[in-house]
Order: structure tokens, then C-alpha cells, then sequence
């Protein structure tokens, strides 16, 4: 946590480039103060219109009071006045309910569409800025963002721009009916107060930051061990869990007690101010009275009109402080929205065609390719590749996570459309960045992808991951029903359709011994489920999307041996004529693979058939006698 004295002491053009970024925020708003300029306009004449009649209230009361004056002989109350007064009153709060009930649709509407684009773009956003984010601290930058576009919106127009007004409109009475120095000392007061509200605020952001920032460490942390409950459970560290979480608000604890006193401090400070302001002029009006050159309906005048501007210059230091508060709120969630998309279409992008085609050798008949060739041994692409060529192509792909840590290298192998390939190796290996590549996650550093001869960063990631379904070796599925989550891989199925999927997975039967059958709630990250029930989930979603190129990424490793059988059939069945790619560990599920890569240290060191392999005697061969053994 930055120091009080090292932020308030930052550098100038630090401090320039935070009003910079603050005009930023402001002027992001006004597309949708535009979106409704009717309401606005409405809304801001409702709004002077609530002001006029609330300078008018003390004219109002200083002709009653002046009219009761015995030295007038005035014989009867003045009902007129007095009627008018109320009517006066009343105005000025029905106008200014109107206003609210106009503008509100505004304000909604500049929430909703904000929160949508955050949410869209974090969904844009790459995989890498998903594995390094806190969900914990990003949701709480979201709900205060949000909250501070409300609150911005409302007090910028509605108590600002009004209190500016209502002291011009004081100002010009005070100036033109009575003695100059009434207007001069309400315009000392104001420029005191307006001075002291500013410097003193703007010390208060550096601790409202910290604030922010701790506030966001801590809901952090809360959410994760939350998330992680079993694990917590399982080593018995519920009171190390409640330590890390106390240590973060212990530091929020001090930031929040800074806050508070610094804020009694500008409460206090604005009092003293406006409390002068308010004596000077009472003494100035009760001289004037007694000299005969005011009247008792003046000196009231004077004071009603010092109280209403005490309220919206009290007032006007609050919304200031809070202003700036929803500010710095709605820095970090204007931070999200600035977040780099490492992944970007290409401007030019086209959709994704996926078409049908033959696989052509060297000699023109279609065959697999690649079958029993070991890396001592590599095909030579230039004669293989064909660019015409429909499925899967991967050529001298090189990539790394980060730049000292490289996972691929030149790997380059074809899964020819409508047949199966399969990758296995030892963790670690790259095998299910291979996945990751091929939904365009990251962007390979060198080399390609091909899919049907198109280079997947020339077309759109939306046309591209259509076209592509996976069964994911971690299934984490959303806190719903089981037909929620199947439904995920195509929402607008008929009921028939996700039953037929289910029933392919061989998940109907259990689904349909359950209480609620498929409204049945799955939990948190589908916990309420088994492993192998999760992964059949998964794999009746994919099923039931019905993509051109399959990806089972270790789909069969949660589930029994007679499972994995029933289900691998199925497998089978649904990748028949699709083109598929198989990561496995268990090489019993892919000896039917038109091609098995064998991947060591992010490298292609064999290839070919599950006989082809076994021939080599390689590590293949290794790998399959070591499970063969384990399995005995």
C-alpha cells in the first residue's frame, strides 16, 4: 500500500494525468446523457424551474413578515402571501420530483449499457488476462463502478449545476436590493469554502484509493478461499484462511480510519467557514435594521437566504468529495474496459468456411498422411501440405507462454478432414496447448494454423470457435440445472435435441433417476456432481453443438473403465465424420486413431499408427507396455 505522505506528494504530472483521466471518465458518460437529450433537456428546465421557485420562497416570507409588522397597521393576515408561499414551497419539491422521475430512465439506461460493455469486453479479452485476474477483486471494481455512474450522473447535474444557480440567483438579490457588501462577504464565504473543500478532497483521494484497492485485495481473497472450500476443508486451514483475510482488512481497517477522521476534519473545517460567513452577515443586516434602513422582513431575508445556501454549500462539498469518490470507483472499471485484447480480429477477417475436401498425397490419391514416420524421419511439408487441403494443419508452429518459456517447437502434423489424430505424451508435454492454439487463445510466435486451408487469424474468432467443440479434461460447469449446462452448447435446442445428446453421452438414464431430473442444480463449478458425471455433461454439450472439428482433450480420464467403454463407442460415432483431435494419456483410447503423435518437451518425436508405433519400439512403445503392465 502506497504511504500518505509518498502519494500526496506525487509529482505534478502524475497529478495532471489523473484530472486528465478524470475528464476522460466524464466526457465518456455524455453518449448517453445524448442518447435521451429530450429527457435531459426536460429534466434541466424542471430543474431551474425548482430553483426559481426556491429563491423565491424567502422573497415570499419577507413580504408576510413586513406586511405583519404592527408599524404597517396592517388589519388582516395576508392570505395571499401566505397562500402563495405554500404554493411557492411545493413547487420547488414537486419540480425537482419530476426531474428525478424523468431522468431516471437516463441514468438506468447509462448503467445497463456500461455494465454490458465491461462484460462483453472481459469476455474478449484473452486467456492469459483470465488466468492473472482476481474474479474477487474485479467484481467489486464492477459493483462500485457502477454504482459511482449512478451517483456521477445524478449529483453532477442535479446538485452542481443547481447550487451554482441557486448562489448566482442569491448573489444578484442580495447584490442589487441591499448594501454590496452583503454580496461581497457571500462571495468571500463561497470562494473560502470552495478552496478549503478542494484541497482538503483532494488529499482525501489517496486515501480513498487505498481504500479501494484493500477493499478489492480483501473480497479477493474471501472469494477464493470460498471458491476453494473443499481444499480448505481438506488440510483443516479455516483459521489460516481467516488470518490472510483479517491481515487485508486490518490494513482497510487503518485506511477506512484515516477516512472517516480526515473526512470530520472537512466537515468541520466547512462549518467554521460558512458559520463566519453566516455571523458577518447577520451583524451587517442587525446593524442595518437598527439604523432604519432594513426592515425585520430583510433581516429574516438575509437569514433564510444564508440558511438555503448553507444546505447546497454544505451540501456542494459532500457531492464534490463524492464526486470525486465515484471517480476513482469507476477508475478501475474504466481500466477493465481500456484492458489490451491481446487476441483481436484482424480488420480485414473473414467468416470461417468449413468445407469438404480429400486429403492429397504426394502421388494424388488420398490417403492419411504421416502414418509410421518418426521425427528421424519428418515428412517434407513442402510436398504434403497443399494449401487446398480441407481439415486441420499445423505447420512449424513455435510458441511460449512467456518469453523464457517455450512449450512448442516447430511442431507440424495434418488431421485430414473427417479422420482422427491423436496426441500423447507425458504431462507437460504441450499437448493441451495444442487446444488452446487451435481456439485461437493465444497466437502462435511462429509458423501457422490452417483450418481448410484458411490461417485462423485471418477469419473471426466467433466464425472459428463455431466450427470447433471440445470436451475439456477439467469440466467446470455453471451453477444450474443439468439441462441449463447441456443446453450451453446450442441455447436455442429443442428439448428433444439435449435429451438425444444426454442420452449419447449416456447420461439420461442418471439424469432421469434424479428427484428433478434435468432441473436438477449442479452447484458451484458443477461440485454437486461427480467427476465423471461433470465430463458426461461435457461431452452430450459437445455432442449436442454438432461442430465440424471435435477436440477431446483427456475426455474419458474421470470416468470407470466400463464408462470410458460404453462412452468411447459413442466417441467414436459422433467423430466419424468429423475431423478429430484426440489428447490423451490413456493410450487404450486412441489405438483406432488414424494417426497418433507422440509429444515430448513441446516436440513431435514419433508418429504413425498404433501398430506403426508399437514397431518402433520407441517411447510409444514404452508408454503402451508401462500401461499395459499397470492396467494387469
Amino acid at each position: 500500500m502506497r504511504s500518505l505522505s509518498s502519494s500526496a506528494s506525487s509529482s505534478p504530472s502524475a497529478s495532471h494525468a489523473e484530472n486528465r483521466a478524470d475528464w476522460q471518465t466524464l466526457r465518456s458518460l455524455i453518449p448517453y446523457l445524448l442518447e435521451f437529450r429530450w429527457r435531459v433537456v426536460i429534466a434541466l428546465s424542471l430543474l431551474v424551474l425548482a430553483k426559481l421557485a426556491n429563491v423565491t420562497v424567502p422573497l415570499a416570507l419577507k413580504e408576510i413578515i413586513d406586511a405583519l409588522d404592527p408599524k404597517q397597521a396592517v388589519l388582516m393576515v395576508p392570505v395571499a402571501l401566505v397562500i402563495g408561499y405554500g404554493v411557492l414551497r411545493m413547487l420547488s419539491t414537486l419540480f425537482g420530483e419530476l426531474r428525478d422521475a424523468i431522468f431516471a430512465k437516463v441514468t438506468q439506461r447509462a448503467i445497463r449499457r456500461l455494465a454490458l460493455q465491461v462484460f462483453e469486453h472481459l469476455h474478449s479479452l484473452s486467456l492469459r488476462f483470465h488466468l492473472d485476474r482476481q474474479t474477487g477483486g474485479v467484481s467489486r471494481d464492477i459493483e462500485r463502478g457502477t454504482r459511482g455512474i449512478s451517483f456521477l450522473l445524478n449529483f453532477m447535474l442535479f446538485n452542481i449545476l443547481p447550487t451554482l444557480l441557486e448562489i448566482g440567483l442569491v448573489a444578484i438579490i442580495l447584490f442589487t436590493k441591499y448594501d454590496a457588501r452583503f454580496a461581497i462577504i457571500t462571495f468571500v464565504t463561497l470562494l473560502a469554502y470552495i478552496a478549503f473543500t478542494l484541497i482538503v478532497t483532494e488529499w482525501r483521494m489517496v486515501v480513498r484509493r487505498s481504500m479501494n484497492e484493500l477493499d478489492s485485495k480483501a473480497n479477493t481473497r474471501a472469494i477464493d478461499s470460498l471458491l476453494n472450500y473443499e481444499t480448505v476443508k481438506y488440510f483443516g486451514n479455516e483459521r489460516y484462511e481467516a488470518q490472510r483475510y483479517d491481515q487485508n482488512m486490518q490494513h482497510w481497517e487503518v485506511a477506512a480510519v484515516r477516512n472517516s477522521t480526515s473526512l470530520a476534519l472537512l466537515n468541520a473545517g466547512q462549518s467554521v467557514i460558512v458559520a463566519v460567513g453566516v455571523t458577518l452577515l447577520m451583524l451587517l443586516a442587525a446593524e442595518q435594521v437598527v439604523d432604519g434602513t432594513m426592515t425585520v422582513g430583510d433581516l429574516v431575508l438575509v437569514n433564510v437566504f444564508m440558511i438555503q445556501l448553507y444546505m447546497p454549500l454544505h451540501f456542494l462539498g459532500f457531492v464534490y468529495r463524492e464526486i470525486r469518490h465515484a471517480l476513482a470507483d469507476m477508475e478501475k472499471m474504466f481500466g477493465l474496459l481500456h484492458e489490451n485484447r491481446e487476441i483481436a480480429d484482424a480488420p480485414d477477417a473473414r467468416q470461417l468456411v468449413v468445407g469438404k475436401g480429400a486429403v492429397r498425397s504426394r502421388h494424388g490419391a488420398a490417403e492419411p498422411t504421416g502414418a509410421g514416420v518418426t521425427a528421424s524421419h519428418p515428412l517434407p511439408q513442402t510436398a504434403v501440405f497443399d494449401s487446398n487441403v480441407s481439415g486441420v494443419r499445423f505447420e512449424g508452429v513455435n510458441f511460449a507462454y512467456e518469453a523464457d518459456r517455450q512449450i512448442l517447437f516447430d511442431v507440424s502434423f495434418e488431421i485430414p478432414e473427417g479422420h482422427t489424430v491423436a496426441v500423447v505424451g507425458s504431462s507437460g508435454a504441450g499437448k493441451s496447448t495444442l487446444s488452446r492454439l487451435l481456439f485461437r487463445f493465444y497466437d502462435v510466435q511462429q509458423g501457422r494454423i490452417l483450418l481448410n486451408g484458411q490461417d485462423i487469424r485471418s477469419v473471426t474468432q466467433a466464425s472459428l470457435r463455431a466450427a470447433i467443440g471440445i470436451v475439456p479434461q477439467d469440466t467446470v460447469l455453471f451453477n444450474d440445472t443439468i439441462y441449463y449446462n447441456i443446453a450451453y452448447g446450442r441455447p436455442d435446442a429443442t428439448r428433444e435435441e439435449i435429451v438425444a445428446a444426454a442420452q449419447a453421452a449416456h447420461i439420461h438414464s442418471f439424469v432421469e433417476s434424479l428427484p428433478q431430473g434435468y432441473e436438477t442444480t449442479v452447484g458451484e463449478r458443477g461440485l454437486k456432481l461427480s467427476g465423471g458425471e461433470k465430463q458426461r455433461v461435457a461431452i452430450a454439450r459437445a455432442i449436442l453443438k454438432n461442430p465440424a472439428i471435435l477436440i477431446f482433450d483427456e475426455a474419458t480420464s474421470a470416468l470407470d473403465s466400463k464408462s470410458e467403454k460404453a462412452i468411447q463407442a459413442e466417441l467414436r460415432a459422433i467423430a466419424q465424420n468429423r475431423t478429430t483431435l484426440v489428447i490423451a494419456h490413456r493410450l487404450s483410447t486412441v489405438v483406432d486413431a488414424h494417426q497418433i503423435l507422440v509429444l515430448d518437451k513441446g516436440r513431435v518425436i514419433e508418429r504413425g499408427t498404433h501398430r506403426n508405433l508399437l514397431e518402433l519400439n520407441g517411447m510409444y512403445a514404452q508408454m503402451w507396455a508401462l500401461q499395459q503392465q499397470e492396467e494387469r
